[in-house]
């Protein structure tokens, strides 16, 4: 197999560290009132695979059409606006000061790489940390660039109290 496409361990933190300074880098750009919309087009091109098909999204905060296999959707999704999409706010302009990732583990099986745990938003006016958990899993597209192709985010399990 052409190495150019096997994919390490340490790309995938590089990719996560990166993804995650890219959110903050959406908010920043919303609260300068720049255009985040560009800056979250520019996120989703460079960190997601749709250039190349579908990408199975499952953001954390979507309920009513939860999964987001399109561009459309996912931009909706980090910035909000679009009326197919009512139930979003934008999650990337809420906005986030940083995101911590705390790996589960990873396994890669040549040209394609899962990556599983929590990682943390912190919130830019203050406050404690949001807990998502998530699965990504990642390939190298035509280019040789690691992308996501998978990405499934949620907040954990929170039992009903006993009555």
């Amino acid at each position: 197999m052409n190495n150019q496409f096997t994919i390490s361990e340490q790309e995938i933190l590089d990719a996560q560290k990166a993804w995650g300074e890219g959110i903050v880098k959406i908010g920043k750009v919303y609260t300068e009132k720049g255009d985040y919309s560009a800056a979250a087009t520019e996120h989703i091109n460079k960190f997601y695979n749709y250039q190349e098909g579908s990408v199975l999204f499952k953001p954390t905060l979507a309920a009513q059409k939860q999964f987001r296999p399109a561009f459309a959707g996912a931009l909706s999704y980090f910035v909000g606006g679009n009326s197919d999409f009512p139930e979003d706010h934008g999650f990337a302009i809420k906005p986030w000061s940083a995101v911590r990732w705390e790996s589960v583990g990873t396994k890669i099986l040549g040209n394609m790489a899962v990556a599983m745990g929590n990682y943390y938003f912190t919130p830019a006016e203050g406050g404690d940390d949001v807990k998502v958990e998530y699965s990504f899993a990642y390939t190298k597209d035509s280019a040789g660039k690691l992308k996501i192709i998978l990405h499934g985010s949620h907040l954990p399990y929170s039992p009903e109290p006993e009555v």
